[in-house]
């Protein structure tokens, strides 16, 4: 493999090292050796969940595109689902695509709930250098899941660079019963879908499958240009819905409950390399001698676990329709989730519905082509009513549950919090990045320690298909990408960073320069760590090094001054644009 593919770009159109950025030259690498790529995500899943990061789920097809790739043990995301698909898409924070919090427009710039058109997408740019684009999975940067008109569909897949989608718009729903299930530009049911009708519809299968014909298609077709994939599962994202035959594989893995778990990822994290011996534990959230119903407590995480093993076989299919074609390769591979596991008590109160399943359906069936755009369906398909409740076993389609705060801090194994938050447990993420063609035999398996941020992605992408960052695209202004390429670690080059990498999310603050980690729950004074010696945040330095504190709280107002993040607590109330 020639040397000119590790090499990192300082300049491709606007892709700059430390993220403020200027047009320069294309780099010196030959469009007749560009990979293919794709870009994986999981949804609501901790730091410690697949087995080459801790985990006792099985996932054997990402511990071998680890084994026979990078791991990065230091790589971020935003703290949640849409804003962290805004900035992974697009190379910028959330806020400057528009996504500041969730899919409602607020008034201002940062927080208008829909991707904006003064980013380009990874899509696009790759697009635009002649590649093939397709997605799969959860879409949700836009608020239009039900469009009118056309033109309300303007940031929908089709529109934002893709050639091929199926998949949802909206972010959240039922694993049997997708919410705004879509191909390509039109809603669909899966009851009525003629392009496919497995025997049992199941979500993370239905991503994973059309992901493999959309490979298919594209190498029958005889088209020769390298392809960029997006796949995004819903797994594990509540509801916790998953196939019996898979919870199966999970009976008694999680008897003793929390700590148990807890402490044998950290012990194997440890014996990874993947977290510092020093580092200790952050604190338990719940006591399992406290759990009012400990069957049910273990239920929700072995359908958990069971979501997480079909969403790697899942993948497994993937890539096992690369190896088919011979272009595994030369592919390259990046595998990461889109915020850390997820303590919300979805269905988890005092609900009506709490009993068992009826014998038999109570409600009239649902038309095969009737369309599904509630989050958490009224019904099953065949006339089930949906049960929600403390103590209502999760798995099938009539059931709508999450797994919980004690099992999500089992998931950020050994952080401190959950997504929302920016401490490491809301916002730490596992990569993977495989490509076989692109690194030397001799860096596989191996780690990276040097920190890295989804806005690194679309840099990479530029970087390694030789392509150009826009500084204009179709009449509008692109902002300057943030990012920077992590393609230098592939060869064991340094990642080169000018500056700070920065965070807000419902007030929740943070700035990572170097070993120190600034941070802040909403309305809270700033908390000060040593990365090296305390990544767990157990030991707050503010008060024995202001100065610290005062240098990288001013590079944060810096920050949240051109992002677009100002007003703090914008996202609360809908700004009125009519004075």
């Amino acid at each position: 493999m020639q040397r000119a593919w590790f090499r990192a770009v300082m300049m491709v159109g606007a892709v700059v090292i430390g993220g403020r950025g200027a047009a320069g030259d294309e780099p010196n690498v030959s469009r007749e050796r560009r990979p293919n790529v794709i870009v994986i995500m999981a949804d609501d899943m901790g730091f410690s969940d697949i087995g080459c990061y801790g985990g006792e789920i099985r996932t054997p097809v990402l511990d071998s595109l680890a084994a026979d790739g990078l791991r990065f043990t230091q790589f971020y995301n935003t703290a949640r689902c849409c804003p962290t698909r805004a900035s992974l898409l697009t190379g910028l924070y959330p806020h400057q695509a528009g996504i500041g919090h969730m899919m409602d427009d607020r008034g201002y710039d940062g927080y208008r709930g829909d991707l904006n058109q003064n980013s380009a997408t990874i899509a696009e740019v790759l697009h635009d250098a002649d590649y093939a684009t397709y997605a799969v999975g959860k879409w949700h940067v836009t608020k239009k899941v039900r469009p009118e008109e056309p033109q309300q569909k303007h940031n929908w897949p089709l529109q934002r660079g893709f050639d091929r989608f199926y998949g949802t718009i909206h972010g959240a729903g039922s694993f049997f019963d997708p919410n705004s299930l879509t191909r390509d530009n039109e809603l669909i049911s899966p009851l009525a879908d003629p392009e496919y009708q497995p025997e049992t519809y199941y979500y993370t299968n239905a991503i994973g499958d059309n992901a493999v014909r959309f490979l298919a298609d594209h190498a029958a077709s005889g088209d020769d240009r390298p392809f960029f994939m997006y796949v995004t599962y819903t797994a594990a994202h509540w509801p916790m819905h998953a196939l019996e035959d898979d919870i199966a594989r999970y009976q008694g893995v999680y008897d003793q409950g929390f700590a148990p778990i807890r402490e044998a990822r950290l012990a194997k994290a440890r014996e990874l390399g993947l977290i510092d011996a020093a580092w200790p534990m952050s604190p338990q959230a719940v006591a399992w001698e406290t759990v009012k119903q400990p069957d049910f407590e273990i239920r929700c995480m072995e359908v958990y676990a069971a979501m997480v093993d079909a969403m790697d076989r899942s993948i497994g299919g993937i890539v096992e329709e690369l190896r088919r074609q011979d272009t595994l390769d030369d592919t390259v591979i990046f595998y990461l989730q889109d915020n850390g596991g997820c303590a919300e008590g979805m269905g988890r109160g005092n609900n009506k519905n709490a009993g068992p399943r009826a014998a038999s359906p109570s409600l009239p069936p649902m038309a095969a082509d009737e369309l599904q755009f509630d989050m958490i369906p009224k019904q099953t398909r065949d006339g089930y009513p949906m049960r929600q409740g403390y103590g209502v076993m999760p798995g099938g389609a009539d059931t709508y549950i999450g797994y919980g705060e004690g099992w999500a801090n089992v998931s950020n194994t050994p952080f401190r919090e959950y997504k929302h938050w920016v401490h490491e447990g809301g916002i730490s993420t596992p990569l993977i990045v495989h490509w076989p063609a692109g690194i030397p035999a001799e860096r596989r398996g191996q780690l990276v320690q040097t920190p890295g941020h989804l806005i690194d992605i679309m840099a990479t992408c530029v970087d390694v298909a030789a392509a150009s960052y826009p500084s204009e695209r179709g009449g509008h202004t692109i902002k300057p990408a943030e990012g920077v390429s992590l393609a230098p670690a592939f060869s064991g080059a340094a990642i080169e960073r000018s500056g700070p990498l920065f965070w807000e999310h419902e007030g929740n603050r943070a700035v990572r320069d170097g070993r120190w980690k600034l941070v802040a729950k909403a309305g809270t004074p700033w908390e000060l760590y040593d990365m090296e010696a305390d990544r767990s945040e157990q030991h707050d330095l503010a008060a024995r090094l202001p100065e610290k504190v005062e240098q990288l709280s001013r590079a944060w107002d810096d920050y949240a001054a051109r992002a677009d993040v100002l007003p703090l607590g914008a996202w609360r109330k809908p700004r009125d644009e009519s004075r």
